[in-house]
């Protein structure tokens, strides 16, 4: 199995964290998205797609804040957990690259390789994106 660049690897421990900062008991697609836009070589996939990232950061910002209230644990001290979504997206990345030879997963090769499985920018990762 491929290994995680090290930007990769932030980029999912800044999506569980902002989960965490939020009290949400999952991370979500959501979450992670947020993480991997934050950074240039994500950002210029996106872009390449024609998505405005201003557009969808804040789109993303407020999905987080205003759908996601359900997902807020009581529970002191509880860690989010990626959610099944969050792990097949990654993992397909994995595979993909694993599948083409190379040996690292990069945040850039997780979005372009969910994006050209969904065929559309719009959707991001998934159809169930309220982001659109």
């Amino acid at each position: 199995m491929p290994s995680f660049s090290t930007s990769l690897e932030k980029s999912i421990h800044s999506a569980i964290s902002l989960a965490n900062e939020k009290k949400h008991e999952f991370a979500t697609l959501e979450h992670l998205l947020l993480a991997l836009i934050k950074e240039k070589d994500a950002r210029r996939v996106l872009e390449a797609c024609n998505v405005d990232i201003k557009v969808l950061t804040e789109k993303l910002k407020t999905f987080l804040d205003e759908e996601l209230e359900g997902l807020i644990s009581d529970l002191e001290g509880a860690e989010a957990v990626p959610t099944t979504g969050f792990q097949r997206v990654i993992q397909r990345a994995a595979i993909h690259v694993q599948s083409s030879g190379r040996t690292e997963v990069t945040r850039r090769k997780c979005i372009s390789c969910n994006l050209r499985r969904t065929g559309k920018s719009r959707g991001i990762f998934s159809s169930r994106a309220r982001y659109d």
